[in-house]
């Protein structure tokens, strides 16, 4: 079959782009998802604090993907469920299945909105056996929240990602007793309203500079060995301590899920993971975008619903033949303590302001974020910068319509006498 637009994943990314490009004139769209219902990730995440930025008001996950759910059943736009992708080319052939056989499509644009995965136990190379109680954070939410599973009772979490963090405080309020956090840097990955309200209101430790070094146990869990490390990430000889526990959880990190995108020749970022796109998400192959954790793993659905708009509109701008650039483009380079910006590159012709996103690599209290643009230069400050949380600038045209390359640095704050 041919269509005009297809959207690859029902999560919150696929189904605002696909409202946004509705609602720019496009009809012909379909949305491709492998599970048997829409909003992704959120189906699971039944916590409150979704929406804040974006509606005003804290809701849980499935409530803020519903929303969204409203909206692709009042526009009557196609959902195919239980279908997954197994191949696309860069000519926007795709490759799906089902229950009722392989179908393939011809799309004259793609959105790319797969999501991201977890880092599984088997890249940390941690010494021991593969007993059962070992679970990424994700899968034990999965357990408790969908499947009503307690998947065990003495709980230790390696890593302190957002996913980790909330599950420790929803294991302590199903009656497990989680016995420690362990994060091998010496920040938290998680965000700081995480750390206050999953860890220290309910009294669970946090260990940073700390990372599980064995796991005990044959048929089961019986314990773990953790270690505090040097500046080097290796564990310390007689810092060695041994505790019993039935269940390990890990949260060490998300990878967006781009094999897709790999198998279609799209450039990736070794950064961020995800492909490089300029200011309208328009990966290095005309007519298909990204947005959402595949392209860059993000602290809140808030944002991740602002950059879908993004991509939903430009792909309508695509279809319709509204040129947007000429196809000029400065690139965006990480400067001191940044480790990656998105997009990539900026549209030089582009008269408007552009949001762009992007990570410092280490903790920072009295920060200045610097943007230099060949004779511009603009300060601006903020009282605290973490790896845990993405920073936003908005830049204005005439930063990027002069300039041959943006460059953004972190630096701490001078003080008056010069120090």
């Amino acid at each position: 079959m041919e269509r005009e637009l297809v959207i690859i994943g029902g999560g919150p990314a696929g189904m605002a782009a696909a409202v946004a490009a509705y609602d720019c004139g496009i009809r012909d769209i379909v949305i491709i998802e492998r599970e048997s219902r829409l909003g992704g990730i959120l189906k699971q995440c039944i916590h409150s604090g979704f929406g804040l930025t974006r509606f005003k008001e804290s809701m849980t996950g499935p409530e803020y993907a519903q929303r969204f759910v409203d909206e692709i059943k009042t526009r009557k736009i196609e959902v195919l469920l239980g279908t997954t992708v197994t191949a696309l080319t860069q000519e926007k052939k795709l490759t799906c299945v089902n229950e009722t056989g392989i179908h393939n499509i011809q799309a004259k644009a793609i959105i790319l909105a797969m999501g991201c995965r977890e880092r599984s136990k088997g890249a940390l190379n941690i010494a021991g056996t593969r007993p059962a109680g070992l679970f990424s954070a994700g899968t034990a939410q999965k357990f408790v929240n969908i499947e009503g599973y307690l998947p065990g009772k003495r709980v230790v979490i390696l890593g302190s990602g957002d996913i980790g963090l909330i599950m420790a405080r929803r294991l302590t309020l199903e009656g497990a007793t989680v016995l420690c956090v362990c994060e091998i840097m010496e920040h938290s990955s998680g965000l700081k309203r995480n750390i206050a309200q999953c860890l220290d209101d309910f009294g669970i430790p946090l260990y940073l500079e700390h990372t599980i070094v064995e796991i005990q146990g044959k048929e089961r869990v019986s314990g773990v060995v953790i270690a505090q490390v040097d500046k080097n990430k290796r564990p310390i000889p007689g810092t060695e301590k041994q505790i019993s526990c039935d269940t390990v959880l890990f949260s060490v990190g998300l990878i967006p899920e781009n094999e897709l995108s790999k198998g279609a020749g799209i450039p990736l970022d070794p950064h961020t993971k995800g492909c490089t796109v300029n200011g309208s998400r328009e990966t290095e192959i005309p007519g298909i975008f990204a947005c959402g954790n595949v392209l860059h793993v993000h602290d809140l659905v808030d944002f991740v619903s602002e950059e879908a708009e993004i991509a939903g509109r430009a792909a309508a701008n695509y279809l319709q033949g509204i040129k947007v650039s000429n196809g000029l483009s400065i690139p965006m380079i990480a400067g001191d303590n940044v480790a990656y910006i998105l997009p990539q590159r900026l549209q030089k012709d582009e008269m408007q302001q552009q949001k762009v996103y992007f990570r410092v690599k280490h903790a920072m209290r009295d920060a200045v974020i610097r943007i230099q643009a060949g004779d511009y230069q603009q300060d601006y400050r903020r009282i605290a910068v973490a790896p845990g949380e993405m920073e936003s600038i908005i830049l204005q045209p005439e930063v990027f319509s002069s300039a041959e390359k943006v460059i953004i640095s972190v630096t701490k704050e001078r003080e008056k006498d010069g120090k």
